[in-house]
């Protein structure tokens, strides 16, 4: 019986000791992480810095990230670092025996160039094992993750809009237009809408009519373009066009604003550009139609006749003809008279 009782005695000593060890293991709750943005572009470095707010002789920290979106360059405060394909591990051990501990360490990385076209929220994930004191006692491993989250996104370049046609926009007639959207990295917004106002000189009315690929048609004018809801758009090289059909109802001056809004925001506007078109009357026909003579000069043929009685001949006479005619008969009478005194001699 006593050896039974001095067994649970030993026993009972030991799983108090070991539960007293685990009650009062010191936490580093001085830990801080930050990282030095917000925001990192393709081919820029993002920098993640620990620090521990104490001292470490011996410390094994494990970071992880998307290698989709980030590559590994460097680390500062480690004896040696070993990525891997979702994280890098950073180790340190002060080989003097406590001599050299360490407040911090940082570890340094850079956003890819390819395959970033959007806005790509992402985090670095941090736990740590081993953190060891200048005393050799050692903290609790820190086994759920530190977060730190930023985004990886492009340089965007704004949206650009553009309404083109040819020739002369007649009133009454609709006239073919494309309206453009466009840029070369455009931001992404998930209910971007197309809207559209007009104003004249004239108290004109315009219409600027499309149809979609489901045969519905709209007049952005009167109710935007699409679902509106609105949609996607972003990315590289964006290009999205309309074919619009533009009839106005009278001849004058017209501002056309065309608008690229977000939904999500409030209808917050994207993009934004005024166009500037002059309508005309359409030509006219018949009897008033402009002919290619010169202003203020008339067509002879068609000259009014008038009471004045012109005497001049139409046709002049030969006057060739009289002479001959008047010079004869002398001849002849000459010639007779001729005659008749030679025969009376």
């Amino acid at each position: 019986m006593k050896k039974i009782l001095s067994i649970a005695i030993i026993f009972t000593i030991v799983f108090t000791l070991i539960f007293s060890v685990k009650v009062y293991a010191d936490t580093l709750d001085t830990l801080n992480i930050t990282i030095d943005k917000d925001t990192v572009h393709p081919n820029e470095t993002i920098k993640v810095t620990i620090d521990f707010g104490t001292d470490l002789t011996a410390y094994t920290f494990d970071i992880f990230y998307d290698k989709n979106l980030l590559e590994y360059v460097s680390s500062e405060g480690s004896t040696q670092t070993t990525p891997s394909d979702e994280k890098i591990r950073v180790y340190y051990l002060d080989s003097t025996g406590g001599s050299q501990p360490r407040q911090n360490m940082t570890a340094t990385f850079k956003a890819k160039t390819e395959g970033i076209t959007t806005s790509n929220p992402t985090n670095f994930r941090i736990t740590a094992e081993g953190l060891t004191k200048p005393d050799a006692s050692k903290y609790d491993n820190i086994t759920e993750p530190q977060i730190k989250t930023f985004v990886v996104e492009p340089i965007f370049v704004d949206y650009t809009i553009s309404l083109n046609y040819d020739g002369d926009v007649i009133v009454n007639e609709e006239k073919n237009m494309k309206l453009s959207i466009s840029s070369t990295m455009g931001k992404n917004y998930e209910h971007a809408r197309i809207e559209a106002s007009a104003t004249s000189d004239v108290e004109g009315t315009v219409k600027l009519l499309g149809t979609d690929s489901d045969e519905t048609e709209y007049d952005i004018i009167e109710s935007g373009w699409g679902d509106p809801s609105g949609e996607l758009i972003g990315g590289e090289n964006v290009n999205k066009q309309l074919n619009l059909r533009g009839l106005f109802s009278k001849a004058g001056n017209y501002t056309i604003t065309v608008k690229l809004i977000d939904r999500d925001t409030s209808d917050e506007i994207i993009a934004s550009k005024a166009f500037q078109v002059a309508v005309k009357e359409k030509a006219q026909t018949g009897g008033t139609e402009k002919t290619d003579e010169t202003p203020g000069e008339s067509n002879p043929q068609e000259q009014p006749k008038t009471g004045t009685t012109n005497n001049t001949p139409k046709i002049l006479p030969k006057t060739g003809d009289i002479i001959y005619l008047t010079i004869a008969p002398i001849l002849l009478l000459l010639v007779v008279l001729y005659v008749f005194f030679s025969k009376k001699k």
